[in-house]
């Protein structure tokens, strides 16, 4: 069974992480979120107390198949400002597992440390435009190589059906779900 961390800072979208998380484990991929503070507890961009899993100190040796980072505008920067979560990623991309931003985080975490690595991605608004180390792609998922990125919420679900495809190497249980819940993928 395919493995995928949430890394939820403080101020994560919330709802970037909700729809990942709910279409991940409706398609049976088994989903750990980590918070990226002292506690399990950690407030979203909207005031929305979650209490994760576990915290990324507690899985910081653990190896995913993917890492997911939520976006959210003060969310990703305090996930680009946590050398644990650079570590996490650096760690997972140097595996070879996919690296699984979406909205804000591929430009400030990916872009801001120094690991995009020359690969396509997309980011919300222009955040883009900081970015030296990889080619912008205006499209609502992007994928190159082990990076697969997504636009903002309004594309959540298709970045989550597409992960779910890249997780399960085959599309038909993916869009048979799309079609179950009345979403055209």
């Amino acid at each position: 069974m395919k493995k995928v961390a949430v890394l939820l800072a403080p101020g994560f979208e919330e709802a970037e992480a909700i729809i990942t998380i709910d279409i991940l484990r409706r398609l049976h991929i088994e989903v750990e979120t980590l918070a990226c503070a002292e506690s399990r507890a950690v407030v979203s961009y909207h005031n929305i107390p979650m209490v994760a899993d576990s915290t990324l100190s507690e899985r910081a040796e653990t190896l995913y198949d993917a890492v997911v980072l939520p976006g959210g505008p003060q969310g990703s920067v305090n996930l680009a400002a946590n050398a644990s979560v650079i570590a996490f990623v650096k760690q997972h991309d140097a595996q070879n597992k996919l690296i699984c931003p979406i909205c804000s985080a591929a430009a400030r975490v990916l872009g801001g440390n120094d690991l995009l690595n020359g690969r396509r991605y997309v980011c919300s608004g222009d955040l883009w435009q900081g970015v030296q180390n990889g080619e912008y792609v205006d499209a609502p998922v992007v994928e190159d190589r082990n990076l697969l990125s997504g636009k903002g919420l309004g594309h959540a679900f298709d970045f989550a059906f597409a992960l779910s495809a890249r997780l399960l190497g085959n599309e038909d249980p993916v869009r048979d779900h799309a079609d179950h819940i009345y979403y055209r993928w």
